[in-house]
């Protein structure tokens, strides 16, 4: 689905000819959702995985520490998140994959900034039998 769920936050597409590494499917990494609070999406109630797909794009972040923001998938807090480190570099996709219960219909994932906007470029949500 197109860009949707989201609390806030604007997008930006980088463009057809940004090269990303590490993925075979690079169109997912050129556009973001950035600046965002939260998101939510309404899911049966069940157990998933939840596969957050990231990749530094924006030129003004150039190393470790320049991007660092917080989130929540469910109970499992990720803090001091660095999509630059965790990558490997700029323009190097990651996925972060959450296993999550759903038990109230809706799945919430909750961002905090800690230095400059978290940033995400695309969301799966996926049966955990299918894992």
């Amino acid at each position: 689905m197109a860009d949707q769920g989201f609390e806030a936050g604007e997008t930006t597409d980088r463009g057809d000819d940004l090269q990303i590494a590490n993925t075979t499917n690079p169109e997912l990494y050129r556009s973001e959702h950035y600046g965002m609070a939260g998101f939510s999406c309404p899911v049966p109630n069940g157990r998933y995985v939840v596969k957050l797909h990231f990749a530094e794009t924006f030129d003004e972040i150039t190393g470790p520490g320049q991007r660092v923001f917080s989130f929540a998938v469910g109970d499992r807090v990720f803090k001091d998140f660095d999509v630059f480190a965790r990558a490997g570099g700029a323009k190097r996709a990651y996925i972060e994959s959450v296993p999550v219960a759903i038990t109230n219909g809706r799945l919430f994932i909750k961002f905090e900034a800690e230095v400059e906007n978290p940033e995400i470029n695309a969301i799966e949500i996926l049966p955990a039998e299918t894992q």
